[in-house]
């Protein structure tokens, strides 16, 4: 999705440093991974980008986050009006979720469909509109093969709003769905950077880190 500039490699794997998305530039804020351990071995399934709008908007971002001015990595990671601060922020966010290990799309659209809709439950944000929006997502990667190397993006506005899913694998061609539902979409944002209940610990680790350089007073 969107042009791309140089790389900066992280798990073996080149992420673009900036990328272009619906014509504006998103810089690379933080990486991580997703990855469970069996038997004491660490089996991990896929690297992570973060990219947060650029330029003109990092002073906006970082007036929005200023009640956390000055506080620590540590502090942020146990400040969960932190996460939701930053995932409410008015800034355009793209994650690019490369394949390390092969699975099914069908299992990594179970364990979304499932984990938001126990967000939105939670909240009492889960009705018809939102199940129906989930399934379609479901959906979506169901009959996907989650090839090393393949990509998954997702692209949110800087206002809350539709979300952009692409899923990039060799051979295949692009495939692109737009979840219309603000509250999935939203949840979606929320599952990959919602601090200590996100998905992937160690990219909430990398954010918590750049944050509290970028806020150091």
């Amino acid at each position: 999705m969107g042009s791309e500039t140089k790389t900066i490699t992280f798990e073996g794997i080149p992420f673009p440093a900036e990328i272009t998305a619906a014509g504006n530039p998103l810089s690379l804020l933080a990486t991580g991974i997703t990855d469970i351990e069996i038997h004491f071995l660490q089996i991990k399934y896929n690297a992570i980008g973060v990219y947060l709008h650029s330029n003109d908007d990092s002073d906006l971002l970082t007036t929005h986050l200023g009640a956390w001015k000055g506080k620590t990595a540590e502090d942020l990671l146990a400040d969960a009006a932190f996460w939701s601060a930053l995932v409410s922020s008015p800034v355009e966010k793209l994650l690019r979720v490369v394949v390390i290990k092969e699975i099914k799309g069908s299992q990594y659209g179970v364990q979304l469909e499932s984990s938001v809709r126990d967000r939105l439950a939670a909240v009492d944000l889960y009705e018809d509109d939102e199940e129906e929006a989930l399934e379609k997502v479901a959906e979506f990667f169901q009959a996907k093969y989650f090839k090393p190397g393949s990509v998954i993006t997702f692209h949110f506005p800087a206002t809350p709003g539709p979300a952009d899913i692409t899923f990039v694998t060799e051979g295949k061609a692009d495939a692109k769905i737009t979840v219309e539902n603000e509250h999935v979409a939203g949840m979606i944002q929320k599952w990959y950077l919602g601090g200590d209940n996100a998905v992937s610990p160690t990219t909430v680790r990398s954010l918590a880190d750049r944050f509290a350089a970028l806020l150091a007073a």
